[in-house]
């Protein structure tokens, strides 16, 4: 029984038949169809192995830049004959035609002398023989001749004078491109004759339901991309308002703001990025800077110092934004959360990065309490698709009481720790006027992004590994 074949099959076939080794483009020309259905014609007589598809190279050459201006004005060596001719008397100094021809003075003469055009006597130059066309200036003008001005290497019989063109700079550029033919095979004849005989216009063709579909691998956003946006898109939801703030801060907003005192272990260079000989012209109001070094005193009973404030360092957290935002408008009641990245001076691992994306927000209000944070935490949790979370006592150095969130992660079959929060202690909140209680809450979003993935090293977020990216799908 014959095979039943598409309109497209058909028509490629008919023509194959007829010549062999034709191009998709060739094919496109003499079947009247697009190259996308050439294309796609193709791969299907090819699944079953009706033609047969050789791929190949074709090496071309154009014209550099010293190329096109000898097509233009003539290589030097016609240049000379032609300055000579100009002369009534065929023939001039040495230092005349330098001056006439410049750079192109050397290799004029050179190449003169070698095609017998001039003699040269007592420092001077005479035109003699005849001054045909050279090999070298017929392959200068058929590739000029060409749109665009580049010819196969094929094209050009001469070799010699080819190699010569060579060897002068920039006069030729080389370049190759792959390319296919598609040839019939004996099969395909067959079926070609078969399909001519048995098949009409009218006649309903079988669909190939176990054909392979073309694998399209479409163009898509990262997927750590997608979970920071789910984020903000929760915490928008939530009625929380965004806040943008730069990746160098002051030690001031990044630490001091925050009581952590400045011999803290956080603070060192190993734990943080300096900025090398940086430090913040204006850091905070007199009043602010004031008040919190009162507070570092009473609290922690060491000399505050400004210049340790002053130090540029890159953000460790996006609390530095918050902070300084309660403290410039004094908000009594927000919703506000931050997202960006953040650094920190550790070693990379599997768990580990030096800088990765923090997710950090506050509540501030006259009567919220420990339990809304917790409330707070268990819907964004829920939206994010985690069935199973816990709260556990903790300490940080700016809340207090301070929680640990626990998720549960079912492939792993163990609880693992996700986000630090807490209350802001009134040495954060009091020496910045934040009257308020103020929740706050942080974490790295990599994590979520393991989580959601099912990733055991961090570091695969950062791959690029196409395998990986292309198996994500883009709807969890």
């Amino acid at each position: 029984m014959s095979q039943v074949l598409h309109p497209i099959e058909q028509k490629i076939l008919s023509v194959l038949i007829e010549k062999q080794n034709l191009t998709p483009e060739d094919l496109s020309e003499k079947t009247h169809l697009s190259i996308d259905q050439v294309r796609r014609g193709i791969e299907w007589l090819k699944f079953k192995e009706l033609v047969q598809v050789n791929e190949l190279e074709k090496s071309f050459v154009k014209l550099g830049n010293r190329g096109s201006e000898a097509l233009q004005h003539g290589l030097p060596e016609r240049q000379l004959v032609n300055y000579l001719k100009s002369i009534p008397v065929f023939s001039c100094e040495m230092s005349q035609a330098k001056d006439h021809l410049k750079n192109e003075f050397s290799p004029a003469i050179a190449n003169a002398k070698k095609n017998r055009w001039i003699e040269i006597h007592e420092n001077r130059i005479m035109l003699k023989g005849y001054h045909d066309t050279t090999s070298e200036e017929r392959i200068l003008r058929m590739i000029g001749s060409k749109n665009p001005a580049m010819a196969s290497l094929d094209e050009i019989d001469d070799k010699e004078a080819l190699d010569l063109l060579k060897k002068r700079p920039e006069f030729l550029n080389f370049t190759s491109a792959k390319y296919s033919t598609v040839n019939i095979t004996e099969k395909g004849a067959d079926a070609a004759k078969n399909t001519d005989r048995d098949t009409s216009d009218s006649e309903i063709r079988a669909i190939d339901v176990e054909a392979h579909a073309p694998v399209v691998f479409a163009a898509k956003s990262h997927p750590l991309t997608d979970v920071i946006d789910e984020v903000r898109e929760i915490f928008v939801s939530l009625g929380f308002a965004e806040l943008v703030g730069n990746s160098a801060q002051s030690s001031f907003w990044n630490f001091d703001a925050l009581f952590i005192p400045q011999d803290h272990p956080a603070r060192e260079m190993q734990d943080t990025f300096y900025l090398k000989d940086m430090n913040a012209k204006s850091v905070a109001t007199p009043k602010q800077l004031s008040q919190v070094s009162v507070a570092h005193k009473t609290g922690w009973r060491y000399d505050w110092r400004m210049d340790a404030a002053k130090k540029m360092v890159l953000r460790t957290h996006t609390t530095c934004v918050t902070i300084r935002e309660l403290a410039d408008y004094q908000h009594d009641e927000a919703r506000l959360f931050s997202i960006g990245r953040v650094f920190r001076n550790e070693k990379v691992s599997y768990k580990h990065l030096v800088e990765f994306n923090q997710v950090e927000g506050v509540v501030v209000g006259k009567n919220v309490t420990l339990r809304d944070l917790m409330g707070l935490q268990m819907e964004f949790y829920r939206r994010m698709g985690i069935k199973k979370a816990k709260f556990w006592p903790t300490f940080f150095p700016y809340t207090e009481p301070s929680l640990q969130s626990m998720i549960y992660n079912e492939r792993l079959g163990k609880w693992v720790e996700l986000f630090g929060m807490g209350i802001f202690r009134p040495e954060v909140t009091r020496p910045l006027g934040i009257k308020n209680p103020v929740l706050a809450w942080g974490g790295g979003i990599e994590r979520i992004a393991m989580l959601r993935y099912g990733l055991d090293d961090v570091r695969e977020l950062y791959n690029n590994k196409l395998s990986w990216l292309r198996s994500v799908p883009k709807c969890q």
